[in-house]
């Protein structure tokens, strides 16, 4: 039986990462199917990633060479403060573990991985944003309300 792990993504992983995201959206949209077709998505999909590696780092959860989970760690820089010349934030993005492997913490395994990344960069804070179903997760993994976020959706 091959061993499950959680772990940067590699570029390789790209195809799979894009096949997860796809059935993220799949698995919860209520907007109705996408107009694109899986392929061209995958292919999109890919091309962003190669693109955006200044800002944004995929971690997986692999059960042997099959990916199974992923989580998205988007970097922001901040003006520098007075004493604070280097302020980076990130933002936890589409974590996503496939049903089958719900519930056996990897999707808490995912997301200290990903923290763990974000305190080796040096960050500061990060924030996610949730839906219901994910909230105990992200608080048992000591993220926490805070009366100073606010959004607007525009």
């Amino acid at each position: 039986m091959a061993a499950i792990m959680v772990r940067a993504a590699l570029p390789g992983d790209l195809p799979a990462i894009a096949r997860l995201r796809w059935q993220w959206w799949d698995e919860w949209r209520t907007d109705g199917t996408p107009d694109e077709d899986p392929a061209a998505f995958s292919a999109e999909f890919t091309a962003w990633a190669e693109r955006s590696t200044a800002t944004h780092r995929a971690s997986v959860v692999v059960d042997g060479e099959e990916v199974v989970g992923m989580a998205w760690l988007a970097e922001v820089s901040r003006p520098p403060s007075p004493g604070h010349l280097d302020i980076r934030r990130g933002d936890l993005q589409s974590v996503y573990v496939v049903p089958e492997l719900r519930g056996q913490g990897w999707g808490a395994r995912l997301v200290a991985h990903v923290l763990e990344d974000a305190r080796a960069r040096g960050m500061q804070r990060v924030t996610v944003y949730s839906g219901g179903r994910s909230l105990s997760l992200y608080a048992r993994a000591g993220f926490e309300v805070t009366e100073h976020l606010r959004q607007v959706d525009l």
